[in-house]
């Protein structure tokens, strides 16, 4: 049985505003690979950060396009798990504003509002040249995984929304996300190792204004030694009992 440490239970308790930072520990409770552990079967073979570069795309666009692809039927094949519809849940009696380093769309399909996907979404193609959002049909990947990506009307390669190595988070996003972390009672952080900047800065920036921040995590992180409470526990286990507490 699963208890909600009291030091967890009194921040909660008292705090109507409250951000919850998540990562990919939380998507990987409904199966979604996180990002390195997606190097399997067909992939393999790649370095993910060999699939993850402006430079990569423009060199082989059907090999990263259907390395995206393929990531995207992962997601639309899971589920929310109980820590996503616990966060909806608790947000019925609370301003819960959730910041995430995910791609997916786990959150919003339980019930939440996302102020701020840091890295972009898997689901919000855009043309590379002209930055022309694309809403067409995708091409399946072939036997290899192979995928060529669709032209938009500029004549332009249609690329993956995310946030790819060496390119700038989302200006509104980032700004969202430091505001809700500087003006919160509660900072949570949930399944995220803490070594992705700059969204790993967020929990400090919470800490100088004063704001208590608690990390919900089964394993250590780099940011555990400067966390006010760290409970060892996963989402889809922590955040229910937590929300069923209150």
């Amino acid at each position: 049985m699963t208890i909600v440490p009291v030091e967890v239970l009194d921040v909660a308790r008292t705090a109507r505003r409250i951000t919850v930072l998540t990562g990919a520990g939380m998507s990987a409770e409904s199966g979604v690979p996180t990002f390195r552990d997606a190097q399997s079967g067909l992939w393999s073979r790649f370095d993910p950060a060999q699939l993850a570069t402006e430079d990569a795309f423009r060199r082989d666009p059907a090999l990263v396009f259907g390395w995206y692809v393929w990531r995207l039927g992962r997601v639309r094949e899971a589920g929310p798990n109980a820590g996503h519809l616990s966060l909806a849940q608790w947000a019925r009696s609370a301003d819960v504003r959730i910041v995430t380093q995910n791609v997916d769309d786990l959150h919003e399909r339980a019930g939440s509002e996302v102020l701020a996907h840091l890295h972009g979404s898997l689901a919000a193609f855009r043309c590379l040249d002209c930055g022309r959002p694309f809403d067409g049909d995708l091409p399946e990947p072939d036997a290899v995984g192979r995928a060529a990506p669709p032209r938009c009307p500029c004549g332009g390669l249609v690329r993956p929304g995310v946030v790819w190595f060496g390119e700038p988070l989302p200006q509104k996003a980032f700004a969202d996300g430091v505001l809700a972390c500087r003006d919160t009672e509660l900072l949570l952080v949930v399944g995220t190792s803490g070594i992705v900047y700059p969204a790993a800065g967020l929990p400090d920036l919470a800490r100088s204004m004063g704001v208590p921040v608690v990390e919900i995590n089964p394993e250590p992180t780099e940011l555990s030694p400067s966390c006010d409470v760290t409970w060892r526990t996963t989402a889809a286990t922590g955040l229910p009992t937590l929300v069923a507490a209150l």
